[in-house]
């Protein structure tokens, strides 16, 4: 199949989604759990991605991706209160210092660029390290910034400790689809790029890379620097979707959920995280929400299932799924359309012979 064909196909493809979710959104009831695992999923697959091109394209052991989502969803919400309702969310600070808002899309990019320049400063001193080091010194700043936020003497910009709300959100489940996948097209884009080669050439071998003419620490700090970019408007999707942004929220856990979405779907591909983030969704919001309830067989009481049975459930799903698949649900491969019609057509060729043989 040619390039032109698939770019054709791929496009028809989306087009055939933006449908399918139009027509469920006019069939089904907005608070279906069905929206909640797409609306979620949309925004947990940016946010996965983004750590991707990090960890799996270019082998930067990152864990700060919960404090780019924090910085990104308050300086959204900062920014996109309207003024009539500063008061009111800024109680105990006298309505705040901010005097103006902006349109929800320039919001958005600000978003991006304000966790982006939190990475670039973070970048100047961590990005020297290497593997867990980096790990724990980025994980070590996500937990700061979350407490920083949450500090009374920045309380007339971040508003402390208390929820910043009455901000613009969303209702709609084909506006995080667009919004991430915009930004999941731009990030496949960059990957397949001449800097995308450089980034996996650092990941492969970065002393072969160095060798090559590749300047390292450019190139280490221009991924960081992206990856947080499109961190911070998950952060921004995220905060539209909670309808409400606290830091306490933004725990580390929320960059091991992040990671562990990663891993499932395979570091290293773009296909992999977006498959994985919907299934993660799915399981944890949806499919064994039934485990933490109490239930009977007419009289008998099951005794596992009680609150917090799911957790353990899900965790055994984890465990079989790598060990099982240690690459990933994808590995480094990705999804193409051509792929799959080539692979049906040598399906259909090979029953062919079959019939022709029998």
């Amino acid at each position: 199949m040619t390039k032109k064909n698939e770019i054709i196909l791929s496009m028809a493809l989306v087009a055939a989604v933006f449908v399918v979710l139009t027509v469920l959104e006019q069939v089904l009831p907005l608070s279906s759990m069905l929206f909640v695992v797409l609306k979620k999923g949309a925004i947990y697959a940016l946010v996965a991605v983004s750590m991707n091109l990090l960890n799996g394209f270019t082998g930067l052991f990152s864990l700060g991706q919960a404090g780019f989502m924090l910085i990104g969803a308050y300086t959204y919400a900062i920014f996109t209160i309207p003024m009539d309702a500063r008061k009111a969310v800024y109680q105990y600070f006298d309505g705040g210092i901010i005097n103006f808002t902006v349109p929800v899309p320039v919001a958005m990019i600000m978003a991006g660029l304000a966790a982006a320049a939190f990475a670039y400063l973070i970048g100047l001193p961590v990005l020297r390290l290497k593997s867990d080091y980096l790990a724990i010194a980025t994980l070590g700043f996500a937990e700061i910034i979350r407490a920083i936020f949450q500090w009374d003497t920045l309380g007339p910009v971040t508003n402390g400790s208390n929820l910043l709300r009455k901000f613009p959100v969303f209702s709609s489940v084909t506006f995080p689809f667009t919004a991430a996948g915009i930004c999941i097209a731009i990030i496949v884009l960059l990957i397949n790029s001449s800097y995308g080669r450089a980034f996996k050439a650092i990941r492969d071998d970065d002393i072969a890379a160095e060798a090559m003419g590749i300047n390292l620490a450019k190139h280490k700090q221009m991924a960081f620097n992206i990856s947080s970019f499109f961190a911070g408007v998950g952060g921004a999707l995220l905060a539209m979707y909670q309808t409400t942004v606290q830091a306490a929220a933004f725990k580390s856990a929320m960059t091991y959920e992040i990671l562990l979405i990663v891993v499932i779907g395979g570091m290293g591909s773009v296909t992999g995280s977006c498959i994985s983030s919907f299934l993660f969704i799915a399981c944890s919001e949806w499919w064994l929400r039934f485990l933490d309830s109490e239930t009977y067989i007419g009289s008998l009481k099951l005794p596992f299932l009680r609150s917090g049975f799911r957790k353990v459930v899900f965790s055994v799903i984890i465990m079989i799924i790598v060990l099982f698949y240690n690459r990933g649900i994808m590995g480094t491969r990705e999804f193409s359309i051509g792929a799959v019609l080539q692979f049906f057509k040598k399906r259909t060729a090979r029953s062919k012979r079959e019939e022709n043989a029998a």
